[in-house]
């Protein structure tokens, strides 16, 4: 099976997982301003402009925690974080569906 080619223009901007949406093989993020049900927090990652990226998750206090580093979009459809001077990613999400609106990659 061919690769969907994943326009990196639609990646760009903040995107908050919505675990509500997931299923058994796929989790699902949707933008910044979107009407998520209430939660206790959400787990978000922002993809900024010229690669350079926020992660962002909730604190062993309940606060929110922010780390930053960089992101590519590696083989059309894999979604890579790196953090300091890794040369390897410390993660790699793999997209199936991309657009403005929801975001899904593989768990």
């Amino acid at each position: 099976m061919m690769a969907k080619i994943v326009n990196e223009n639609a990646l760009t901007g903040l995107w908050v997982h919505s675990h509500e949406e997931d299923t058994d093989t796929e989790m699902v993020f949707r933008p910044q301003g979107f009407r998520f049900p209430p939660a206790r927090g959400r787990n978000s990652f922002e993809l900024k402009p010229g690669g350079s990226l926020v992660m962002g998750g909730i604190a062993p206090n309940d606060q929110r925690a922010t780390a930053d580093g960089v992101w590519k979009l590696e083989d059309d459809n894999k979604l890579a974080f790196y953090s300091g001077s890794n040369l390897n990613p410390d993660q790699v999400l793999e997209i199936v569906s991309a657009n403005k609106d929801r975001l899904i990659v593989k768990k």
